[in-house]
């Protein structure tokens, strides 16, 4: 990521030396409809999806409060240095400029921690939490974002309570709404897979289209289209795994890798290329260094505040060096880029000074905290993700677990995660499994039996990886 991004400056560089203006953007609308469906596709229909259910509390806790947190004290915290006479004067910007500052300059990007958290290989817990966060935050800063955005183009004087009120009901609106279209091309793209056996060249397409098309349809109703393509993604895969063949299973998974690792490689190089544009910023240190120190400063807080409560109602809590890994893994890329981008200049004056706090403060996360993150997990001794595959004993007991778990909640009547969990594997045996699978992959369902069709499966690939 470092690299692509120097390089895109080096050919910036050469670009405006040649022809004295700056060529070629990181275009907002290039960016949301074209470059970042791929990443979150990919990152949805490969989430390994118990233990991201099995963390769910936590990554939506971190996503919704820690983001509100983050904008709010971030955003408020800038408007009283500007307010105490520390910024440039040309810095003309309220309170609710700031505020809108900071709900996009508190957005975790899902490009950029991917990017990073994949090459430290940090345990799968701590891995998914700060990853699913930066996925669902994204929902959490649009909201916040047009809000904002829409209360600055009102004027202060003019928001009434009834506003605040409309604000607070869009985030839901929009959140819910957009994991609602995903849950719907989830059900679609199954449905459709199951009945594909006799023109198997096309259940590939499908796959990239429907759920492209989730994404098309949340953002032209102004829903979360990253929530949309993520939850179709997490909630198709099974079934459309068990429907496809196995070379759409390939074709799938290949072409998915290649079209995210093509867009990260734009992304980040675009990024690099438009820090060029001179024309485009103006520099002003105070808010710089001030925005750099207070995104450190509140996100480290609000991780350890929202940890201590969790860690109430958590089996496993978090420890302190998580903690750390956590608050320093906020990493800031292109979404927060494209935002400010997307600013309107006759509405917020200070948006020049915006852009180059922004590009300061993603090439500082990407390129200091990034290179720096996988030596902290070192000297901090972090738990390192454990890649070994599962026995068939392990799976066996795993499995028996979940039903000794469910039955002691039934028995003292605590109906907890394990027993909810359970309650919809029935549902989804009995109703959606064979509804949504065809016959013939349903009937291969019998636990047991799969289990060992899988490992048979992976110990002739790995016989043959290794025998030629």
């Amino acid at each position: 990521s470092c690299l692509l991004i120097l390089l895109g400056l080096g050919l910036g560089g050469i670009v405006l030396a040649v022809a004295k203006k700056a060529e070629y953007q990181l275009e907002p609308n290039m960016f949301f409809l074209f470059l970042l469906p791929p990443i979150v596709l990919d990152s949805g229909y490969f989430m390994p999806s118990r233990l991201f259910f099995d963390n769910i509390g936590a990554i939506l806790t971190y996503a919704v409060v820690g983001t509100l947190w983050n904008s709010f004290t971030t955003g408020a915290a800038l408007w009283g240095l500007h307010r105490a006479g520390l910024m440039d004067p040309g810095v003309e910007a309220g309170l609710m400029d700031f505020l809108l500052f900071g709900s996009l300059i508190s957005a975790v990007d899902p490009v950029a921690v991917l990017a990073v958290f994949e090459e430290v290989h940090v345990n799968e817990t701590l891995f998914i939490i700060v990853f699913g966060e930066s996925l669902l935050n994204d929902a959490v800063t649009v909201v916040l974002y047009k809000v904002f955005n829409s209360f600055v183009e009102l004027g202060p004087a003019h928001i009434h309570a009834t506003d605040y009120v409309k604000g607070v009901a869009s985030f839901f609106l929009v959140s819910l709404g957009g994991t609602a279209v995903g849950l719907l091309f989830a059900f679609l793209l199954a449905l459709i897979t199951r009945f594909t056996k006799r023109v198997r060249i096309i259940e590939p397409l499908f796959v990239f289209l429907l759920a492209y098309v989730a994404y098309l349809a949340a953002e032209m109703v102004s829903l979360s289209a990253i929530l949309a393509v993520t939850f179709c993604g997490i909630c198709c895969k099974k079934y459309v795994e068990a429907n496809i063949s196995q070379k759409s299973r390939t074709t799938v998974k290949y072409t998915m890798k290649t079209l995210a690792s093509s867009s990260e490689t734009i992304i980040f190089m675009f990024l690099g290329i438009s820090a060029v544009d001179t024309s485009k910023w103006a520099w002003d240190t105070a808010l710089v260094l001030g925005t750099l120190f207070f995104i450190l400063l509140f996100r480290a807080v609000g991780v350890v505040l929202q940890t201590y409560v969790l860690n109430r109602f958590r089996l496993i809590p978090l420890d302190r060096i998580d903690q750390v890994v956590m608050s320093y893994g906020g990493l800031r890329g292109a979404v927060a880029f494209a935002l400010v981008i997307l600013l309107d200049r006759t509405k917020v004056k200070a948006k020049d000074y915006f852009v180059a706090t922004t590009i300061v403060v993603v090439f500082f996360t990407v390129i200091v905290q990034g290179l720096t993150i996988k030596p902290l997990v070192t000297w901090l001794k972090v738990k390192r993700s454990d890649h070994h595959k599962p026995t068939l004993n392990e799976e066996l007991h795993e499995h028996a677990f979940d039903h000794i778990l469910a039955a002691v909640e039934d028995i003292v009547g605590h109906h907890g995660y394990h027993y909810w969990r359970d309650k919809w594997e029935q549902f989804d045996k009995r109703y959606l499994s064979q509804l949504l699978m065809r016959k013939s992959a349903y009937r291969l369902r019998d636990e047991i039996w799969d289990v060992y069709y899988k490992l048979n499966i992976r110990d002739a690939i790995s016989f043959v990886d290794q025998v030629g």
